[in-house]
């Protein structure tokens, strides 16, 4: 996860754990969001089209359960992803109409047995060994990397349903890290050749700490705050929401391709879904 420009080094092991706490403190607060919901609330409509709170939390617990398959069982992921290969957001919908069917009180359980489980097999891979997956095999730290992500921009449509505004933190450096990471992903997946040359990336944090990626005189830059290139990249807000600014054609290209996730592009938000309180645009 570390080591570009900008980004300090760490011993994979010190990394890994900085992640999983991270991991387990934004997890925790989402538990704090939807643990004491009526029943009938977890029924109540999220920004994703079609998905309610249910439906959000049934996708992170089947995805930890996936991630740990992957560790403790590759031969057994493998087998049982294959099923996804002929339509993968067919696969990815069915699971969380799935998960959404239980009770509220199972369903949680079953999110929190699974995350303290992943926690613990991430633990237990041995130094150097990579965890297949769907597009590339990644170390446990990617993982708790891509679980942390998708916990966040999860847990951002769950507070959007219930109105309610959460502080950005400084584990967003991990979320804006893995949107740096994917920029070539971002291109080829929508049918473009990814620039040769490297992007400079300049976020503030939520703290006002400058976050950095890239050689300082790349010609191609992107700069603003590091909340709302977070929402961007994982497409919880429209870029005409957010103060986002780019320099040179392909950094420019890129803000309305940019994707932190696996998987085809999605639709995205339309412009002020979700207002426009993350930055100053508009």
């Amino acid at each position: 996860m570390r080591g570009m420009s900008g980004e300090r080094t760490a011993p994979a092991v010190d990394l890994l754990g900085e992640l999983l706490t991270d991991l387990r403190v934004e997890s925790e607060e989402l538990d704090g969001l939807v643990a004491g919901l009526p029943d009938a609330e977890w029924a109540r409509p999220t920004p994703a089209p079609g998905w309610t709170i249910a439906h959000q939390i049934a996708h992170l617990a089947w995805t930890d359960e996936l991630a740990l398959l992957a560790a403790r069982d590759p031969d057994g992921f493998t087998a049982a992803v294959g099923q996804a290969a002929g339509d993968p957001d067919v696969y990815v919908e069915r699971a969380a109409a799935e998960g959404a069917e239980r009770p509220p009180p199972q369903l949680l359980q079953r999110w929190r047995s699974g995350r303290a489980a992943l926690h613990d097999a991430l633990i237990a891979v041995p130094p150097g060994t990579r965890i297949v997956w769907f597009v590339t095999p990644m170390s446990p730290a990617s993982v708790a990397s891509a679980r942390l992500m998708e916990t966040w921009a999860h847990g951002l449509d769950v507070a959007d349903s219930l109105g309610v505004r959460r502080a950005p933190t400084g584990r967003l450096r991990h979320v804006a890290h893995i949107g740096v990471r994917a920029r070539d992903f971002a291109f080829r997946v929508n049918g473009r050749q990814p620039p040769a040359e490297p992007f400079r990336v300049e976020l503030t944090g939520p703290a006002g700490e400058l976050w950095t990626w890239g050689p300082p005189d790349a010609a191609q830059r992107v700069t603003g705050p590091a909340l709302d290139f977070c929402l961007l990249a994982t497409q919880r807000r429209h870029r005409d929401d957010l103060s986002l600014s780019a320099t040179g054609p392909d950094a420019d290209a890129w803000l309305d391709i940019a994707q932190a996730f696996a998987g085809m592009p999605g639709a995205g938000r339309e412009p002020g879904a979700a207002g426009r309180e993350p930055g100053q645009a508009g």
